[in-house]
């Protein structure tokens, strides 16, 4: 049993080394005009998650925290490779799936991504990433019913307020995209995001409700690549709902120029530049 387990962790590390040039700067996405994106340097975190994965190699939580922490600096080929070493482990862990259908999406493997989702949905019906992740991949593909199903879900088992701005944005703009735009007004008339949040779909939110207009969605503190690319994409993905394509279309670009490309808004904002083609 040793041995097995030595195997096993050797096997995460050499995944993630040969994966990883000298810097941590591999490239993890290029889009198809050809920019290249690229990883991050580790300031430490890996290093730690990786040493304590030695001292447990069978251990879940472990292999996750290194995948976690090889994300949080973008490596995310590296951390799909985690997670499908820790499949080895436990094949059946919902968890593991939930994290890499989301590191699938991040490099735009997006059938992948609904793959691992959608059995993870199945081991675990009430994981809030899981069914937030399941939404996003289906929104992606264009299938903005099954989207609103799956955001609908996640809106009623939100971890914290942030998540729960989330998943009631991504439910007005799948419900809005589906030709259901009553219902999406009604949601947010029933105001299930009442607890405050101040993250960047909060703000999205104002601009639903009609509290702030377009131009007042970015602010000057908005200064991170993250938070300009899901801003403009939600921005874009309101003026394209109003029929709007030539002001959406600009905000799209704008968003995929903030560099921001790991955010769903820089995703989505690619996926409807081809199909504003």
């Amino acid at each position: 049993m040793a041995g097995k387990v030595s195997s096993i962790y050797g096997l995460v590390a050499a995944a993630v080394a040969a994966a990883a040039p000298a810097g941590g700067q591999s490239v993890e996405y290029r889009s198809a005009a050809g920019v290249e994106y690229r990883a991050q340097r580790d300031t430490g975190a890996i290093a730690r998650a990786e040493s304590a994965l030695a001292a447990d190699p069978r251990s879940v939580e472990r292999i996750i925290q290194l995948g976690v922490a090889q994300s949080g600096v973008r490596q995310y080929r590296e951390a799909i490779q985690t997670f499908t070493r820790g499949l080895t482990v436990a094949p059946n862990d919902a968890m593991l799936y939930r994290w890499r259908g989301h590191r699938y999406l991040s490099v735009r493997e997006f059938d992948r991504a609904l793959d691992d989702l959608t059995r993870g949905s199945r081991l675990d019906s009430t994981n809030y990433g899981i069914w937030y992740h399941l939404g996003i991949v289906r929104y992606a593909r264009g299938d903005f019913a099954a989207a609103a199903d799956a955001f609908a879900r996640a809106q009623r088992r939100p971890p914290d307020a942030a998540e729960l701005a989330g998943a009631t944005d991504w439910l007005w703009m799948s419900l809005s995209r589906a030709g259901r735009a009553a219902e999406a007004q009604a949601m947010l008339d029933r105001r299930p995001d009442s607890v405050a949040a101040t993250n960047a779909y909060a703000q999205r939110l104002r601009l639903y409700r009609g509290q702030i207009g377009p131009d007042d969605v970015l602010t000057a503190a908005d200064t991170g690549d993250i938070a300009l690319a899901t801003l403009s994409y939600g921005v874009g993905n309101w003026y394209l709902v109003r029929g709007d394509t030539a002001r959406a279309r600009a905000w799209f670009e704008r968003s995929v120029r903030s560099g921001g490309w790991p955010a769903f808004g820089f995703i989505m904002s690619e996926v409807e530049l081809r199909r504003l083609r």
